[in-house]
Formats: structure tokens, C-alpha cells, sequence
């Protein structure tokens, strides 16, 4: 038997009513007190107003002149800004993997580990699953510097439209803007010139099978770079476990590290790391280390002293002073001009900042993995810790054979 058009409008309507009082309080109990949302486009002119911004396994970080935090927010495949006054925002990308260039969120990056900034404020991206070099001008245009999207391994040099990189990883300016590229999966460290020309700087194509402890044994898998004014070059070792100098001239030397895994402190030839991802210089040319496994932040001081500048060793997210704070991963580092040092802490999708007497801070994050836009404060809860065995950065355990 048919219900008439009344009886079926009747039970609409209550079907209807019903729906709205679930959604609404559902939506009372999912709202988190004193968050204030709007609607965004993702860019950097119109964000979330939320009191809680978050990241997904932060890798690079740079800070400008004037105090704006850049961050390659590796699991979103964005590259997001944080200004002096504390506003989160998208810069460029889309969320979605790729390598379109174009404006603000019609750009795509996939998984970016590091980034650089000039004077002039653009960004450098090392763009490590494209195998791309990118560049960003302060308004969000999103370009290729160098590379292409080469899977065939092969080692190419020359024009930046056609050489060719393996997962870099980290990336820095000289005094004359030309971009320095750790090429982890070439263990190499490469150069590319405002002319636009790639080239080797440090580390030989190895084509033999083995490499002993000869210099083509020293970059194994090179994460982070950072030069000084005299253009000294200074490298995370990542599989070598070691800090390495090379000269302008691109000749390598252990800077400090054993080259065994450990959390030694002392002078540079008997100091030990575990898997150091990231490295930044302060104005007085001391060396900070991102010791990810270790969960630590080292310095190195210009005559090679290491020590342990922030970090207890255990996983964390404490905020406190020196070894009494603690970190999860830590992988990205940049320093500002008045020697504050500002981490990627990437398994706790953190952004932190050190000062000079090494307290501790927590500037931006929640704790949990997103991409949330909006005003960075405190954090209202603590969260649970994530398992330290996430996967991250997959490519920093390749070594390629020849």
C-alpha cells in the first residue's frame, strides 16, 4: 500500500529534523573550545583561524631577515610560512603530489626536505621526490630551478634544464647565491650556479664496487648542508655518521665523528653521532647538528668541540632548558641573527625554537599529523608519542651502486 504525498512529506520532514539534530550535536562535541574556524583557500593570504596549526613530519627549515620561518612540511607536500607574529599559512603547493609549477596552491611539490632562503626572500627547494630543484619568489611562484624527473640514475651535469639529481635532501646559498645541494642518493654534493650550471663540488662518482676509506667513502647519503662566509662547505654525514668540511675548493675532510654510531661528546675525532640529518651556522661559525636517532641538538664548536646543546636523548616533546628538554627525530635546523636555532622536530610534528641559552620552546604544531593553517599558541594537551620506527625519509637509507 502507497502512503499519500501528505504522510511522505510528514515523515521527510521528521527524517530531515532528525539528520539536523545529529549533525548539530555531533558538531558541538567534535568542536574544540575556544577554536575560531573560517574557510580558506589554503594560500598564503587566507588562512584557518584556528588556535591549533599543525604539520605531517616537518623536514626543512629556514628563517629570513626578518624573522618569517619557512618549513618544507614533508608529509603534506607543502611548503608553509610562519611569520614573526605567529600566523601558520600555506605558501605553495597543493597537499597533492607533483611537480606542476604555477602560483601558490596550483604548485605541487612531493615529499620536500629542505629549504633555503636569500636575502631577497626566495626559497630554494630541494624537492626530493621529483629529484627537482625548486624555487619560490616571495609572492608564491613556484618554479624549477634544476633537475628533471629522471629515474634512469644516471649522473648528469651541466644545464640546469637537463641535470639531473637523486633525492636531495638538503639545500643552502653561498655568499654569492649559488645553491648547494646534498645529493643523498648520489652521495654527492653538487652545485648550481646563478648561470643556472650544475656541477660536482664535493664527492667523486664512485664506479667501482668498493670504496674503503678513501674520500669517495666519506659522503655516504649526505642530508644537510650549510657554508660559511669563506665559503666552507659543512655536511651531515648521514649513513657515515660524521660532520664533513670541504674547502671552497670542494676537498672533504671529517670535520668530527667517529664514523660509529654513538652520543660521545669531546673533541671532533673522538665525538660520535647517530644518523645526523640536518646542519646550520650561527654567526660565530658554531656548527649545530640535527642528531636525529640520538633525539639530540649538537654544537660543534669552530675548533671542533662537540657538545650537546639541547636534549635529553629520550623521545619527547618537552619544553625546558638544555639536556632537561627533548625532541622526537629531530631533522631540519636554521639559525637566525641573533643565534636562535629553530628545529624541525619531524616525529613530532613540532617546530621548536632554541635561544642562545638553550630554552626550549614550542612556536608551532599540535602534536598530531595535518595541515591546519591559523595562529600558532600553546599547545592546550599533551599527546601520545608516535613510535620512533615511523617511516620517514625513505630515501636517506639508499646507497647507490654503480
Amino acid at each position: 500500500m502507497t502512503s499519500s504525498p501528505i504522510k511522505q512529506l510528514s515523515y521527510t520532514a521528521l527524517l530531515i529534523m532528525s539528520i539536523l539534530w545529529v549533525f548539530t550535536s555531533c558538531s558541538k562535541i567534535g568542536t574544540k573550545p575556544n577554536a575560531v574556524l573560517a574557510t580558506t583557500t589554503g594560500n598564503d593570504s587566507t588562512v584557518v583561524v584556528d588556535s591549533l596549526p599543525s604539520f605531517n613530519s616537518p623536514s626543512g627549515i629556514a628563517v629570513d631577515a626578518t624573522g618569517n620561518i619557512y618549513v618544507a612540511d614533508y608529509g603534506n607536500n607543502l611548503i608553509r610560512k610562519i611569520t614573526s607574529a605567529g600566523l601558520v599559512s600555506t605558501l605553495a603547493g597543493s597537499g597533492t603530489q607533483g611537480s606542476a609549477n604555477g602560483s601558490g596552491v596550483l604548485a605541487s611539490f612531493t615529499r620536500p626536505a629542505g629549504v633555503a632562503v636569500d636575502a631577497s626572500g626566495n626559497l630554494y627547494i630541494a624537492d626530493s621526490g621529483n629529484n627537482l630543484i625548486r624555487e619560490i619568489t616571495p609572492a608564491g611562484l613556484v618554479s624549477t630551478l634544476a633537475g628533471t624527473s629522471d629515474t634512469t640514475g644516471a649522473i648528469i651535469n651541466g644545464a640546469a634544464a637537463t641535470a639531473t639529481f637523486n633525492d636531495p635532501v638538503g639545500v643552502a646559498l653561498d655568499a654569492s647565491n649559488n645553491v648547494l645541494v646534498a645529493d643523498a642518493a648520489n652521495s654527492l654534493i653538487r652545485k648550481i650556479t646563478t648561470g643556472g650550471i650544475v656541477s660536482i663540488f664535493a664527492g667523486v662518482v664512485d664506479t667501482s664496487t668498493t670504496s674503503g676509506t678513501t674520500p669517495l667513502s666519506l659522503l655516504l647519503n649526505p642530508t644537510g648542508v650549510t657554508v660559511d662566509g669563506t665559503g666552507n662547505v659543512f655536511v651531515a654525514g648521514y649513513l657515515s655518521n660524521t660532520i664533513l668540511e670541504a674547502s671552497p675548493a670542494g676537498t672533504l675532510n671529517i670535520f668530527a665523528g667517529t664514523g660509529q654510531p654513538g652520543a660521545t661528546n669531546g673533541a671532533g675525532s673522538s665525538a660520535s653521532f647517530y644518523l645526523p640529518t640536518s646542519v646550520a651556522l650561527d654567526a660565530a661559525d658554531n656548527v649545530y647538528v640535527a642528531d636525529a636517532t640520538n633525539n639530540l641538538i649538537r654544537k660543534i664548536t669552530p675548533a671542533g668541540v662537540v657538545s650537546t646543546f639541547a636534549g635529553s636523548g629520550a623521545v619527547g616533546d618537552i619544553d625546558s632548558t638544555g639536556t632537561a628538554a627533548s625532541f622526537n627525530g629531530p631533522s631540519g635546523l636554521a639559525v637566525d641573527a641573533a643565534g636562535n636555532v629553530y628545529v624541525a622536530d619531524t616525529d613530532n610534528d613540532l617546530i621548536r625554537k632554541i635561544t642562545p641559552a638553550g630554552v626550549v620552546s614550542t612556536i608551532a604544531g599540535n602534536g598530531e599529523p595535518g595541515s591546519k593553517n591559523g595562529i600558532a599558541v600553546a599547545r592546550r594537551n599533551k599527546k601520545p608519542l608516535k613510535n620512533t620506527s615511523r617511516a620517514r625519509f625513505s630515501m636517506l637509507y639508499k646507497k647507490r651502486t654503480y
